[in-house]
């Protein structure tokens, strides 16, 4: 899929996820909204996959680290095919399978269930490991939040993917700055990202996470003998006028005024 035509996606997907969220009354929209064009690049552009096999041994392997965004997962999964696009409507109903963090036990096209930071890193090393093992030719992707990154737990994945050369294994880093409650500076400052990683041992690429033409050549690439991190920096609430880079919208919901302004917003990038 071409470059236009993964942008105009991506703006589809932020509208209904805010419809989403709103409708819901919870959600974690800010960061949801910095995430998704990695997301559109990754399941309408790079990843191999087959919607109507969504178990198929030789699809490359997704894990949404960052778990707390599941809402915009779903919404590409829904438009991508693996599950009714009208099943959105019920996100974070009572008995309905789309909770607030993804479950692979009950929706398709979830590689593993996220939501403890500090997780998905892991498991997707153990992932690429498995491939290299199998001889199987399929390549895995995770991406974690910058937040998240102060867990010591994605540190060791780190060092054991790097020891392991795990050229079948690309870490996205979403690079909002925020996390929940307060700035990434004000926390646990681990920025800058880039000379942390490639002190381990991995190869790394620095992109604006929100430029659709920077995001598509970053994930097609592929290293040579060793893992490949991308720091995307990304705008928190990114596309929404009075959410962006504003730390109360981590998981603030849109009163009807500010809802209708957000759609307004992104009906016309449409």
């Amino acid at each position: 899929m071409e470059l236009p035509e993964l942008e105009r996606i991506a703006r589809q997907i932020r509208l209904r996820d805010l419809q989403a969220v709103y409708e819901a009354g919870a959600g974690h929209i800010g960061g949801e909204m910095s995430v998704i064009d990695l997301l559109t690049a990754l399941y309408f552009r790079v990843l191999r996959l087959w919607p109507a096999e969504p178990k198929n041994p030789n699809r490359d392997r997704f894990v949404l680290s960052k778990g707390h965004t599941a809402c915009a997962l779903y919404v590409t999964l829904a438009k991508r095919g693996f599950i009714p696009e009208e099943e959105i409507s019920t996100f974070l109903k009572p008995h309905s399978r789309l909770n607030g963090h993804p479950n692979c036990n009950k929706v398709p096209g979830v590689e593993t269930n996220t939501g403890p930071l500090g997780h998905g890193l892991p498991v997707a090393v153990g992932m690429a490991k498995a491939a290299k093992l199998s001889g199987a030719d399929y390549h895995t992707y995770v991406i974690t939040g910058d937040g998240e990154m102060q867990e010591g737990s994605n540190w060791e994945a780190i060092m054991a993917a790097a020891q392991f050369r795990l050229d079948n294994l690309t870490l996205v880093i979403d690079h909002n700055r925020f996390q929940q409650g307060a700035s990434l500076s004000d926390t646990n400052d681990i920025a800058p990202l880039r000379p942390k990683l490639e002190a381990f041992g991995w190869e790394v690429t620095e992109i604006d996470g929100n430029n659709m033409r920077e995001v598509v050549p970053a994930l097609e690439h592929r290293s040579n003998d060793r893992p490949h991190c991308i720091v995307a920096h990304t705008n928190k609430g990114h596309g929404i006028s009075f959410m962006q880079d504003r730390v109360d919208w981590h998981h603030k919901v849109p009163s009807k005024e500010q809802y209708e302004i957000a759609l307004a917003e992104l009906s016309e990038a449409l």
